[in-house]
């Protein structure tokens, strides 16, 4: 062995550091926030090497434990993920500054987005980069598709699970949730007769078995929590519904914080169901205009579904045009809806990782737990199939008729992102130069 393996304070593999000062963590953590594109497996890789390779503040198996009990959460795994690590180092104060700042720049950034496009979407430019970034969507997407499939569609009853859930809410029309819930009783299910849907998930170091939670003490930290984030909850709903009328914000509230509750899966796997909400039930904007979010929200920092926070905008807006949202301004009514959309959409989100916080390493190893999310994530390679479907639609069937140009830069796209791993920033950009150059009008 070197002498310089054997010098005293060498680190050892696994080892970790002395904590960072709350500031420290603090810095971080809005880093984090500002470099987190390319969805949550980029963004999990950049914790893991920020936490653990580079600065380790946190152990491998921790964060693998704690990578295992964010998986189980309805909600963005690599946002809560940050929150629980967060509140590992610092307590509360760091589970919120850490899921906070993991959210606050792409937020930012999305909003001013939402804005332009609500604003000036009918500038022919910016519709000719709206429609050159469509068949970059459905690449997108269905590379998503490919690529969950490939990790987890390992047994006949999870193609058969897929291809369930792809029917029954594309074709058949059974609701999101119905068909999540369906998915998590079949995979405990599949589990229990000795079939089980999947692999349960990363493997975990075989340590002693952590002791038994105290009862009492985790039912009044319960209680405590779930008192605190009703209040929480309620109390800015109540507020903004007494000022500016009950439309949109009530539905928007009611609408947002079920989809958090159901996200089990990813962004991807809800998108569907926010679309259907917000395009045919609500009709709080266009099909395209929801394809034209997901497409920049694929170029902010931050988690995914904070495509939410473009589409409050635009109902607060459009209810604004309508001469409802309380005599608001269409600007007002569009970001009072935007921020109501991101504190409903998120708080469950902070809920789920206080709350389950001391059940982390049972949760992590619970067999029947990674069971049911077996058969979610069997039967998200379907549901997002359905959301690939919708978006083709829009993007390769304008007016009802082929285009076989968006075919082809589709393909080529697809292609970009699966064989040469071009990331979504690149092909957003791409897809606009695109657009711009066949749409916009020469003069």
């Amino acid at each position: 062995m070197s002498a310089e393996a054997d010098a005293p304070g060498s680190p050892t593999p696994g080892a970790t550091a002395a904590p960072p000062r709350f500031l420290e963590a603090v810095g971080l953590w809005l880093k984090v926030g500002l470099i987190s594109f390319g969805g949550p497996a980029a963004q999990i890789a950049i914790l893991h090497e920020e936490l653990v390779d580079r600065r380790r503040w946190v152990g491998e198996r921790d964060f693998l434990t704690a990578l295992n009990f964010c998986m189980l959460l309805p909600g963005p795994e690599a946002q809560q993920l940050a929150t629980y690590l967060g509140l590992k180092l610092h307590g509360l104060k760091g589970a919120l500054a850490a899921g906070m700042l993991f959210v606050a720049p792409g937020a930012l950034v999305l909003f001013a987005l939402a804005w332009l496009a609500a604003a000036h979407g009918n500038w022919p430019p910016l519709q000719a980069a709206f429609k050159g970034m469509l068949p970059i969507v459905v690449a997108l997407v269905a590379h998503a598709v490919w690529r969950i499939g490939a990790r987890t569609l390992k047994t006949p009853a999870a193609w058969a699970l897929a291809i369930g859930a792809f029917v029954g809410l594309g074709l058949v029309g059974i609701g999101f949730p119905w068909i999540v819930g369906a998915a998590l009783l079949i995979g405990v299910v599949a589990d229990r007769l000795g079939h089980p849907i999947a692999p349960t998930g990363h493997a975990l170091p075989a340590d002693d078995e952590p002791p038994p939670t105290g009862g009492p003490l985790l039912a009044r930290r319960i209680a405590l929590y779930t008192a605190a984030f009703a209040a929480l909850w309620a109390a800015p709903v109540g507020l903004i519904l007494a000022a500016a009328g009950p439309r949109p914000f009530a539905d928007v509230a009611l609408f947002f914080t079920q989809a958090a509750f159901v996200t089990f899966g990813g962004a991807y796997a809800v998108l569907p169901f926010v679309a259907q909400g917000a395009v045919v039930h609500y009709g709080w904007l266009s099909r395209a205009e929801m394809v034209h979010g997901l497409a920049l929200a694929e170029t902010t920092p931050g988690p995914l579904i904070m495509v939410t926070q473009y589409v409050g905008f635009f109902a607060g807006w459009n209810a604004a045009m309508a001469g409802h949202a309380g005599g608001l301004s269409p600007l007002a009514a569009g970001a009072l809806a935007a921020a109501l959309t991101t504190w409903v959409t998120f708080l469950p989100c902070f809920y789920f990782v206080l709350v389950g916080a001391p059940l982390v390493e049972r949760l992590a190893r619970d067999r029947r737990a990674h069971a049911a999310l077996s058969g979610v994530t069997a039967a998200v390679v379907g549901i997002i199939a359905t959301l690939a479907l919708s978006i083709a639609q829009v993007a390769f069937l304008p007016s009802g008729r082929i285009d076989p140009i968006a075919i082809l830069v589709g393909s080529v796209a697809f292609l970009a992102a699966w064989r040469f791993k071009v990331g979504p920033l690149w092909l957003v950009g791409a897809g606009t130069a695109y657009g711009l150059m066949r749409f916009a009008p020469l003069s």
